[in-house]
């Protein structure tokens, strides 16, 4: 990757180094620029930045997936739907039995 290379340069121009000697307008080249942007791109997870592009990755990959995989994803996200569910339901139900009788 070239040192001066800007962040808002599409990601075939950035690292023109790696690329080099493929068609830039294959459809695989661009998908592996494209891998090579998302792993060197850094950010904190201890953000609200960091925690929701963290969720658009996951969500990415999980539509990307195919077969059993995606439904694997799916049952991940069912399950912590779930638990989520279940916990502001007993939230609700402890604070309505500790406050109302």
């Amino acid at each position: 990757m070239a040192v001066n290379a800007s962040p808002d340069e599409p990601a075939s121009q950035r690292f023109r180094e790696d690329l080099e000697g493929l068609d830039p307008h294959d459809p695989e080249v661009k998908a592996f620029a494209a891998h090579l942007e998302r792993i060197e791109t850094s950010r904190s997870g201890y953000t609200v930045e960091g925690y929701l592009g963290g969720i658009s990755d996951f969500a990415d990959s999980a539509n990307r997936l195919g077969g059993h995989y995606r439904m694997l994803a799916l049952l991940f996200i069912g399950l912590i739907l779930i638990g989520v569910g279940v916990a502001v339901w007993d939230s609700l139900v402890f604070i309505l039995t500790s406050f109302g009788g």
